[in-house]
């Protein structure tokens, strides 16, 4: 008998850029992998991005979003870090943290690093080539308060 084959499909994920207000972002590695990536993880069948992305943030990193509004950011697509052969779908939200956020569940590793710092890390393709540059973008726009 053949075995079933795997899921080619693309991997729909809600997933969050979180900066800590002073120039660095939080990456997250999951335990028996090399890349950092961002918080967050996959939406379930009828579930919306954003409410993915709480409950992930919950699960992960034991932070519950009451007061915090996650910023739509934008969908971006790459090839999965940790799945070969598949690729990634975000929709990717925008969020500030003060303080340690600890890794839960599947998570290893959660780091607050600069630009350059992540630079040195192996990062995942979403990271590496949407996510790091998106932060850096909006680091440099021009303030919009008065």
């Amino acid at each position: 008998m053949d075995p079933i084959p795997a899921d080619t499909g693309p991997i729909r994920i809600g997933a969050a850029l979180i900066d800590d207000g002073d120039g660095r972002l939080l990456l997250v590695r999951k335990a028996r992998t090399e890349a950092f990536m961002q918080a967050g993880g996959k939406i379930e069948l009828g579930e919306h991005p954003e409410a993915a992305l709480r409950r992930e943030l919950a699960e992960e990193l034991n932070w519950v979003l009451e007061d915090a509004t996650p910023v739509y950011l934008g969908a971006f697509a790459a090839p999965a870090a940790n799945e070969p052969g598949r690729r990634v779908e975000a929709e990717v939200y925008g969020l500030t943290a003060r303080g340690d956020l600890a890794p839960a569940a599947e998570l290893a590793e959660a780091v607050w690093v600069d630009p350059e710092a992540a630079r040195a890390l192996v990062l995942a393709p979403l990271t590496r080539d949407h996510i790091l540059p998106l932060f850096e973008r909006l680091a440099t726009a021009p303030s919009t308060s008065a």
